[in-house]
């Protein structure tokens, strides 16, 4: 019951931190910059994977496509692989996970399921490490162009979808982490043996039944002694 317990909150979890991965992809503030006026923001940069913008102190914003994904920088490209391969992941994680879970009623034995779901926990743990990677080196791109002297263009700060990819990631490798250990507590968990007995036949049993009752008689009868006169 223990186990089916955690493999449920695991599944909460890794389903969660899936979905803040997911999200991340559509979400436009990866990186985000601001010019002040005096009283009010005259505008705000904001990049993501797929275009950059600004918006003005009215709320209009422009947008940009990039022109060609060839002509990218490589950490973008890098990153829209990895958080692509982490969504993916995340799905065929989350099939495996609903076989291997002992409270559904597919995947074959106790001892199947558990592999599958540990098979589960591997995905996802691959898929948030593939996440925080992408978030991780998107980040370190934004950092070291803010903190260098020498870069003169714009400079940007970390966006909301950067710490909610990492918060998705954190949740699929814990989740993930849980259904590995799955498979352990299935070994440990001892199981019980039962011994068949086989219907009896009618003859056995009558014959059972006459022996015991005449060993019975024969236990219960006194000993009788006869003398030599008996047989004469």
């Amino acid at each position: 019951m223990a186990s089916t317990s955690a493999e449920i909150i695991a599944f909460l979890l890794v389903i969660s931190g899936w979905v803040l991965v997911s999200s991340t992809l559509p979400t436009d503030y990866w990186k985000v910059s601001s010019i002040d006026g005096t009283v009010i923001t005259t505008a705000t940069f904001w990049a993501n994977l797929w275009k950059t913008c600004v918006t003005d102190s009215t709320g209009v914003s422009n947008c940009k496509d990039f022109p060609s994904m060839l002509a990218l920088d490589g950490y973008i490209q890098a990153c829209r692989g990895l958080m692509i391969a982490a969504v993916c992941l995340g799905f065929f994680g989350s099939v495996f996970a609903l076989v291997g879970m002992k409270c559904t009623k597919i995947g074959g034995s106790d001892q199947t399921k558990a592999k599958i779901a540990c098979l589960a926990g591997f995905v996802f743990i691959l898929s948030g490490l593939c996440a925080i990677t992408g978030c991780s080196l998107y980040a370190n791109r934004i950092t070291s162009e803010f903190f260098d002297p020498t870069f003169i263009a714009q400079k940007y700060e970390l966006g909301a979808a950067l710490f909610i990819g990492w918060a998705g990631a954190s949740l699929c490798i814990i989740g993930g982490s849980i259904f590995c250990f799955s498979i352990a507590e299935n070994n440990n968990t001892p199981r019980m043996g039962y011994a068949y007995n086989r219907a009896a036949s009618v003859k056995s049993t009558r014959t059972k039944a006459f022996s015991t009752s005449a060993d019975y008689k024969t236990s219960k009868d006194p000993p009788k002694h006869f003398d030599k006169n008996a047989y004469v």
